[in-house]
């Protein structure tokens, strides 16, 4: 059995703009304010909106999918989208910890909407796991291979 890179990257980028969808139309509903990742993430490098965008999405399609795939997804527990979810929570701590505090939203979003942002966040990480981990999670056969992962 072989990871599908393609599948992996396919989840993790349905699973970055369900979560940008999230961040920036259920954001006003629950905070009264879009939390806006691309600014946040572009004021690290630059000030660039775009290039806080770009960086979400290579993050969310390319860098978190494939360490998923080849670094964890053995080492998770349960089915494809529970490893999904558990890494998606894994992803929200990091956020909650070290990512806000260097976009100057503070330790745990104090300074950006505070608890409803946390749990906005936290909302907004399961459900980009939970689609990562159904569309990109399944173990594949590798091309011309057995089934018993023989070739």
């Amino acid at each position: 059995m072989k990871r599908d890179a393609g599948r992996a990257m396919l989840g993790g980028f349905v699973g970055t703009v369900a979560i940008t969808l999230l961040m920036y139309f259920a954001g006003p509903m629950m905070m009264g304010q879009p939390m806006d990742i691309a600014a946040m993430l572009g004021s690290m490098i630059g000030g660039s909106w775009i290039g806080g965008m770009v960086l979400h999405f290579v993050n969310g399609t390319l860098i978190f999918p494939l360490i998923f795939a080849y670094a964890l997804y053995e080492r998770l527990p349960g089915g494809p989208t529970t490893k999904g979810v558990i890494w998606g929570l894994v992803l929200w701590l990091l956020a909650q910890i070290a990512v806000m505090p260097m976009m100057g939203g503070g330790f745990f979003s104090a300074t950006a909407g505070g608890l409803p942002a946390v749990m906005g966040s936290l909302m907004g990480h399961i459900v980009y796991g939970a689609l990562l981990g159904a569309i990109g999670g399944e173990m594949t056969t590798v091309a011309g291979a057995k089934a018993s992962g023989h070739a």
